[in-house]
C-alpha cells in the first residue's frame, strides 16, 4: 500500500515537472532566438534536459518499488541510485556543453560583434527563475515525504535551472548595458552551477550504492532507542548501511548471561521492533545477543 502511494506521488510530481519544463523550455528558446541571447538559448536547453531527467526518475522509482523476488531477495531500492547517477551524468554533459559554447564566444574576441540581447530575454529569465524555484520546493517536499533520492536529485535539477536563469538574467542585463561579453560569461557561470549540482547528486547516489553508513545523528538516535529497551545492558557493536533510500541495521547487544534463550530472544525482538517502528527508513534490522557474565546476577 505504501509503495503504491509513493509511486502515485512520483507520477503526480513528475507529470507536473514534464509539462512545466516543456512549456518553459519552449518559451525560453523562442525568447532567446527573438532577443538574440545565447545565454537564454543555453538556459532553454537546460530546461529541456529536465524533461529527460524526469523520465529517468519515473523509470528508476518504478523499478525500485518492485517487490522482492527470487533474483533480488533484498529488493530493488538501488535502482533509484542508478537513476540518480544517470541524472548526474545528464546534468554534467549539459553543463559542459553550455560552458564550452560560452568559452568559444569569449576566446573568439570580437565582442562588439556579439548581438545585444532584447528585453524579451530578460522577461523570460525572470519567469524562469520564479517557476523553477517553485518547482524545486514542490519536488523537494514530495521527495522528503517519500524519502526518494531520485526525486530529490530532480528537485536539485530544478534548482540548478533556477540558478542558471539568474546567471542568464545578469548576463543579459549586463549585455544590454553595453557589455555584450557578459552574455557568454553568464553561460560559463551557468555551466559551473550545473556541474556542481551533478557532482553532489552523483556523490550522494554512489554513497548509497557502496553501503555507506548513515549519518551520525541517525546512528546516535538508533543507539538511544536500543538502550531504552528493557534488558539491554550495553551495545557491543552497531553497523548501518544505506541501501538506496532505505537503511539496514546490524546490532550486537549484551544481555544477562543467565537468561533463558526465550527471554534473550524477547529482548532482541523488542529491539528489532522498536527500531523498525521508530525509523521508517529502516528496511531491516538484525539483532544479535551476547551474554554478559560480568554484570549478570549470580546465584
Amino acid at each position: 500500500m505504501e509503495k503504491n502511494l509513493d509511486k502515485q506521488v512520483v507520477m503526480r510530481v513528475s507529470t507536473t515537472s514534464i509539462i512545466v519544463n516543456c512549456v518553459l523550455s519552449l518559451l525560453k528558446l523562442i525568447a532567446g532566438i527573438i532577443a538574440h541571447s545565447g545565454a537564454m538559448i543555453s538556459d532553454a536547453v537546460h530546461s529541456a534536459s529536465d524533461v529527460f531527467s524526469t523520465i529517468i526518475v519515473i523509470i528508476g522509482v518504478n523499478i525500485s518499488h518492485r517487490d522482492s523476488d527470487q533474483d533480488h531477495q533484498y529488493g530493488h531500492e538501488r535502482m533509484e541510485c542508478i537513476a540518480s547517477i544517470l541524472l548526474a551524468a545528464v546534468l554534467a554533459l549539459t553543463g559542459g556543453g553550455i560552458g564550452l559554447s560560452g568559452i568559444k564566444k569569449i576566446t573568439a574576441g570580437q565582442y562588439d560583434q556579439l548581438a545585444i540581447p532584447g528585453s524579451l530575454a530578460l522577461i523570460a529569465a525572470v519567469i524562469s527563475i520564479v517557476v523553477k524555484e517553485w518547482m524545486y520546493w514542490y519536488t523537494r517536499a514530495a521527495a522528503k515525504k517519500i524519502n526518494s533520492t531520485a526525486l530529490m536529485a530532480d528537485a536539485w535539477h530544478h534548482r540548478s535551472d533556477s540558478l542558471s536563469s539568474v546567471g542568464s538574467f545578469i548576463g543579459i542585463f549586463g549585455a544590454r548595458l553595453g557589455w555584450p561579453v557578459l552574455d557568454p560569461i553568464a553561460s560559463v557561470v551557468i555551466c559551473l552551477f550545473i556541474i556542481k549540482a551533478a557532482y553532489d547528486i552523483g556523490k550522494d547516489a554512489l554513497d548509497k550504492m557502496v553501503d555507506h553508513s548513515c549519518d551520525e545523528e541517525t546512528e546516535e538516535a538508533i543507539r538511544q532507542v536500543i538502550l531504552e529497551q528493557e534488558g539491554v545492558i550495553r551495545i557491543d557493536e552497531l553497523k548501518t548501511r544505506l541501501f538506496g533510500s532505505k537503511i539496514y541495521v546490524d546490532v550486537e547487544i549484551a544481555a544477562d548471561g543467565n537468561l533463558k534463550l526465550i527471554d534473550s530472544h524477547a529482548i532482541a525482538e523488542a529491539v528489532h521492533d522498536a527500531i523498525e517502528e521508530k525509523f521508517s527508513t529502516v528496511k531491516h534490522c538484525m539483532v544479535h545477543v551476547n551474554p554478559d557474565m560480568i554484570n549478570s546476577d549470580t546465584e
